[in-house]
């Protein structure tokens, strides 16, 4: 009886350890740690993807800063600590990360802060802690994720064409999602209505501005896509994209095929039902 008790022990152990070990824990700049240096964290947050349940782990100097939470944008640029989300000081803070969206962490030392010891996550997906059932059939299922430039990201191309390129070897449909990586500081994203608004890089009336550095658009609906950015001559330069959605593939059923006897009523039908004369 105890050696099953034991077992089972073990068994659960490693169930839950295989359940959980996904998640990651990230040390915040790395070998630097949690200091001011102008546009680092920019830099070293991009090439991550963050998912629920990771960790971001923040070692510093407990006598010079903090970790301070904020809950918007604002907040974040302009270095804003009066009204925190949380505050950390221990000068070795672990801060999991418990929902999907963008995160913002600053220093309330302000002088810190504005030198550009502050830092912002974006969450883009959930860890499975069990393998998932099939999904029921929705209207818009959850589609691909595509990396806009991929390894270029978004950003002025060396060929003019790079992104019409890009977009025209890939097939997008109705639930993929544009993921745009970008530094925010030189360029955004700008969503357009026209053809004509494309080709001009018109800026005047866009549908959507996106400026966020890290920026996740869903396609909710076929037809074309038009994005661009607001900075004078990158638009020009070809920092422009046109997508093309497609709707959700739907599986016709194959045309049945008619019996022998089918055929025949079918031709006696067609032979003796009267045509009007003209």
């Amino acid at each position: 009886m105890a050696t099953t008790t034991r077992m089972f022990c073990f068994v659960l152990v490693m169930v839950l350890m295989g359940c959980c070990c996904s998640a990651k824990i990230y040390k915040v700049g790395d070998s630097k740690g949690w200091r001011a240096k102008h546009g680092s964290y920019h830099e070293w947050a991009k090439r991550k993807e963050f998912q629920v349940g990771d960790s971001l782990m923040f070692e510093y100097d407990g006598n010079v800063n903090d970790v301070t939470q904020v809950s918007s944008r604002l907040e974040y640029q302009f270095c804003n600590s009066l009204s925190p989300k949380a505050v950390y000081n221990t000068g070795h803070d672990v801060v999991t990360l418990t929902e999907p969206g963008y995160h913002f962490f600053i220093t309330s030392n302000h002088s810190q802060c504005v030198a550009g010891q502050k830092l912002v996550v974006f969450v883009v997906h959930d860890h499975p802690m069990i393998p998932p059932p099939p999904p029921p059939r929705k209207i818009l299922s959850f589609g691909k994720d595509y990396k806009v430039g991929d390894s270029n990201e978004w950003r002025v191309p060396e060929e003019s064409d790079f992104y019409s390129k890009w977009s025209e070897e890939k097939q997008f449909h109705v639930g993929d999602n544009l993921l745009f990586y970008y530094n925010d500081q030189v360029d955004d994203v700008l969503e357009i209505n026209s053809d004509l608004e494309f080709k001009s890089c018109d800026t005047i009336s866009p549908v959507a501005v996106h400026n966020a550095g890290q920026d996740l658009i869903r396609l909710t609906k076929p037809g074309i896509r038009y994005f661009i950015t607001s900075k004078i001559g990158h638009c020009e330069a070809g920092l422009k994209l046109r997508v093309v959605v497609r709707p959700l593939s739907k599986s016709v059923p194959k045309k049945m095929q008619l019996s022998p006897f089918d055929r025949f009523i079918k031709w006696l039908r067609d032979s003796f039902t009267p045509h009007p004369h003209h």
